[in-house]
């Protein structure tokens, strides 16, 4: 029989502490798939009158995994403060102190323009550590500017055919498969590598005409197939949920782009690079791929707000250097 979570976890070199803060996300994500698989059933579907701090319309859902993570997590020892795509500011826990702890970052319901559709969405989080002042105090916003290398963990749940967690604590990365009728998660797939080469990419090419000229000659050199500068057929797939398109890439290879665009040229991208580009960065980089903002490693951005956001375009490694190349030409 596969491995479950809580074992696969025993055996590897994590303490104690941040297996608890794991195995608690995660069964909360248990929980959020049940409500998920109900849809209209359950009375959760579409949109209520209240936007977030991204000046997104909330969908009922996305309140209601994010006061399910605050409420359970809450509960974890270790755990010292926990921060949201879906709030304004931080959730302190517990001081800060000499003993340390974790800092816990979330988007509870990703790709939630899908929910009422039937699409597949997804949590994703990332766990960073809290510092350790000589003196206990109370956890504040500059505690979690912290640049992606600094995680120790990332991880995302699908909610799809199959509810899947893929995750990370620095030393590869490893699927894993709910059995819905035990609540175990069970490992279907150790050490996850990302093909190098691809002839997929994901982006919504209807805002080509928006893009910086290295995105858009890189788009348009794809399209031109195997008669054109790069010498092969690709294959377009576009599924606007992060998690979903970034799951499949994580499964078969592929590239995911959301660039910068000129409609909005004083913001560097649309995606948050807290809540979504750094986990999802350190998940593809652990599995062979990389991660890039038009600038560097998405990875070792600087971090100066909460919700700040960035230019993303990771997955097969090979690809993504080919972007490289073009936007440093």
């Amino acid at each position: 029989m596969p491995t479950n979570l809580r074992d696969h976890l025993a055996n590897t070199p994590a303490e104690p502490a941040i297996t608890d803060l794991i195995v608690t996300v995660v069964e909360t994500c248990f929980e959020i798939s049940a409500l998920v698989r109900r849809g209209a059933l359950g009375e959760v579907l579409g949109a209520l009158e209240s936007e977030n701090v991204q000046g997104e319309v909330q969908k009922k859902l996305d309140v209601i995994s994010n006061d399910m993570l605050l409420a359970r997590c809450a509960a974890s020892p270790a755990l010292v403060a926990m921060a949201s795509e879906e709030m304004d500011d931080i959730y302190p826990v517990r001081e800060v102190g000499p003993e340390g702890g974790y800092l816990l970052l979330f988007d509870p319901l990703d790709g939630s323009s899908n929910i009422d559709v039937n699409v597949s969405i997804g949590t994703i989080f990332s766990i960073l550590p809290a510092p350790k002042p000589d003196v206990p105090r109370p956890a504040v916003l500059s505690d979690f500017l912290q640049k992606g290398r600094a995680q120790v963990c990332a991880g995302y749940v699908v909610y799809g055919p199959q509810t899947t967690l893929v995750l990370t604590l620095g030393d590869g990365v490893d699927a894993f498969t709910l059995d819905p009728d035990t609540g175990d998660w069970l490992l279907t797939g150790a050490q996850v590598s990302i093909p190098a080469e691809t002839k997929e990419y994901a982006i919504n090419a209807s805002n080509l005409r928006h893009w910086a000229t290295p995105v858009r000659g890189y788009i348009e050199a794809c399209l031109q197939g195997e008669t054109g500068p790069r010498g092969k057929n690709f294959n377009m797939r576009w599924i606007a949920s992060m998690v979903a398109d970034v799951h499949r890439i994580m499964m078969r290879g592929g590239v995911f782009l959301y660039p910068w665009d000129q409609r909005e040229p004083d913001r560097a991208g649309k995606l948050r690079l807290m809540y979504e580009a750094n986990p999802m960065s350190m998940l593809v980089e652990q599995a062979g791929g990389a991660a890039f903002d038009g600038f560097g490693h998405i990875l070792d951005a600087e971090v100066t707000d909460l919700h700040q956001r960035i230019s993303v375009m990771l997955g097969s490694k090979a690809e993504v250097e080919h972007l490289v190349a073009l936007h440093t030409a």
